[in-house]
């Protein structure tokens, strides 16, 4: 026997797949018997004729396939956040590859030529600074 908290749990989709079996029974008249089985299932019954057995199964069967759903669906999910991790993951690994050998690369140019490093630097300092110098006095007017 389905249990109230089962019917009550996937309410929507029992719903759904009792008006499209029996198009007799009305939103209103679910909305009444919601979460009772065994209003739901004499409400059946009166408005179809469907025997208690033949309704039971199909309530228990359209309950098990609701949670097949959301478990397929969870599963689902799952997958995507999984497969979304390892791609940033990777993105993140080749990120840092690339700055790992930029900074080598930075590395080797102060160390094979220091004069023109310290000169290159000195000069970026020069730019910033006037670029600034130009945003805050911009700033203030």
């Amino acid at each position: 026997m389905l249990t109230r908290e089962e019917l009550q749990g996937h309410w929507n989709q029992v719903k759904g797949q009792i008006q499209e079996r029996w198009g007799e029974i009305t939103n209103d008249e679910l909305h009444e018997v919601e979460g009772n089985t065994d209003q739901l299932v004499g409400l059946i019954q009166q408005k179809t004729g469907a025997t208690r057995r033949e309704i039971e199964g199909f309530l228990e069967e359209t309950v098990q396939n609701a949670g097949g759903k959301f478990q397929e669906a969870s599963e689902a999910a799952r997958q995507y956040a999984h497969r979304a991790g390892e791609a940033w993951n990777q993105q993140y690994a080749h990120v840092n590859r690339q700055m790992e050998a930029s900074y080598e690369e930075a590395e080797e140019l102060v160390r094979t030529r220091p004069l023109e490093s310290v000169g290159v630097a000195f000069g970026a300092g020069l730019v910033a600074g006037a670029v600034l110098s130009l945003v805050f006095r911009s700033g203030r007017a």
